[in-house]
């Protein structure tokens, strides 16, 4: 018998089983929910098809049109389903764009079949609604601040190593947030599916909440960033959150900075590093970006770096003192270096 159940129940479900996206390829390449698998019903090209004929002809036809793609593709639907399956029981969970004919004949034929189907009751449009949601609800949320160059990212990293909640948006963004944030990193998502992947980590953040309203029974630390990360924009209401949160601040020397960004982003080839200063030579400056061009073409990769690190300090000098109020949020912790291990500690001096 198929299960219909709505989508907070799904997520949390479906959690250690294979969820099918029975989207067209295209809708799932666009966003899905994470982790998701995608099963096709019918192509890109097949789904065009159905629509036209269901606006030109009638409903009927469609559901027609549609059977003749489906009932070919059957068997090896219930194929490629047992190979996903292997080391899983046989519970299965399966969406569409509405919950509505695509889902319904997929789960039809994975019941027939013997699996335990479970649908989800308004398909991915209830799962983006529920996304959407979670950017308006409050949050207790600790911020990791600096200046570029203070390893506030393996900061955070030790943190979750540590068991301490943590919502890394440069890994969900694919990009570290600065003109070389894009260097080593895999193709951005699209805008929906970094909020999808976001949302998805602030319920399950907050999934004990009795009716889902209220603060989170549970603080989590993230870094500080600018709104915008590479292509993408954090979610304005979550990023006002931010904005006014607590920060602990790590004051490290310039030099000391300097030589992180150094052993960070040296490595990596001299054409890469010229495209990404040119990609902020409005923001840096002709005179600034010729020099540091210039140096990094003679050798001189900590000079370059030095002309960019300056740049960014004011960048974020800025930003930190046009928030609200910052100066009652803002906890400064002075370390001497970039070392992860006494940095936490000192951090944790501050939380007590």
């Amino acid at each position: 018998m198929i299960q219909k159940i709505p989508v907070d129940q799904f997520l949390l479900l479906s959690k250690d089983h294979p969820v099918l996206d029975v989207r067209s390829p295209a809708e799932f390449k666009h966003a899905h929910i994470p982790g998701a698998y995608s099963l096709p019903l019918f192509s890109d090209e097949e789904r065009k098809i159905i629509g036209t004929t269901y606006k030109q002809e009638s409903r009927e036809k469609a559901i027609k049109t549609g059977l003749d793609y489906f009932g070919v593709k059957m068997r090896k639907m219930v194929e490629e389903v047992e190979g996903l399956l292997k080391g899983y029981d046989r519970n299965i969970y399966v969406h569409c764009w509405r919950g509505g004919m695509r889902s319904a004949a997929v789960a039809w034929l994975l019941d027939l079949y013997g699996y335990r189907v479970t649908s989800l009751t308004g398909g991915y449009k209830a799962f983006r609604n529920l996304v959407l949601q979670q950017f308006l609800l409050s949050y207790e949320i600790r911020v990791l601040g600096g200046y570029t160059g203070s390893g506030k990212t393996i900061l955070l990293h030790e943190l979750a190593t540590l068991g301490h909640p943590v919502i890394d948006l440069e890994g969900l963004a694919n990009h570290k947030g600065s003109a070389f944030g894009a260097l080593g990193e895999q193709s951005q998502p699209s805008q929906e599916m970094f909020e999808n992947l976001l949302g998805v980590q602030l319920f399950n953040f907050c999934r004990g909440r009795e009716n889902r309203n209220g603060n989170a029974l549970e603080r989590f630390w993230l870094e500080d960033e600018s709104q915008r990360i590479g292509l993408l924009n954090i979610p304005k209401q979550f990023f006002d959150q931010m904005r006014n949160s607590k920060l602990y601040f790590f004051d490290i020397p310039f030099e000391k900075r300097l030589e992180y960004l150094v052993d960070t982003y040296g490595q990596f080839e001299k054409e890469k590093l010229v495209n990404a200063i040119m990609r902020i030579q409005k923001r840096l400056g002709g005179l600034e970006t010729k020099m540091a061009i210039s140096a990094l073409l003679e050798n001189e990769v900590s000079s370059c770096f030095s002309i960019l690190l300056k740049y960014y300090d004011k960048l974020y000098s800025k930003g930190l003192h046009n928030r609200i109020n910052f100066e009652n949020k803002l906890n400064i912790i002075p370390c001497e270096n970039v070392n992860t291990g006494v940095n936490i500690h000192k951090l944790f001096l501050q939380e007590v």
